[in-house]
């Protein structure tokens, strides 16, 4: 029976220093799928080529993926920086506001921030003349 070596070093995913040409992502992400960097990298640049795919994963790679010797990414620790700004909180709230009103399921409109009037076509027709009915002159 195979079991599974609990001693032995755990593969992480990681942008490596070693073989990196850019940031270390198709070197990292090469070395924990055990695939060649250069064929990633050949994928890429044919992604890139065909409509800028290849740029943005490897940009989100880049921002995602801790560096080889580090625990957290580049994303991780902008948010560890900002998370006691008030930036932060002030979005913390309104999310937290905001998921009330859905826990609550409610069904009203919501309301016109101040300053602000709702069109008129979006309003219900005033107290008038029904449809089909024309004011007359009185002779």
């Amino acid at each position: 029976m195979n079991e599974m070596n609990s001693n032995g070093p755990v593969k992480q995913l990681q942008r490596t220093r070693n073989g990196r040409i850019i940031a270390g992502v198709c070197s990292g992400v090469g070395e924990y799928i055990g695939v060649d960097a250069n064929i990633l990298r050949l994928a890429l640049g044919v992604a890139s080529f065909f409509g800028g795919l290849g740029i943005g994963v490897y940009a989100v790679a880049w921002l995602l993926l801790p560096e080889e010797g580090r625990h957290t990414s580049i994303a991780q620790d902008l948010i560890n920086k900002n998370k006691d700004g008030h930036v932060w909180q002030d979005v913390k709230s309104k999310w937290d506001t905001a998921q009330s009103g859905w826990n609550t399921g409610s069904t009203q409109a919501p309301r016109p921030a101040p300053g602000y009037e709702q069109h008129p076509y979006g309003q219900a027709p005033a107290a008038g003349p029904q449809e089909g009915q024309q004011d007359r002159p009185q002779a």
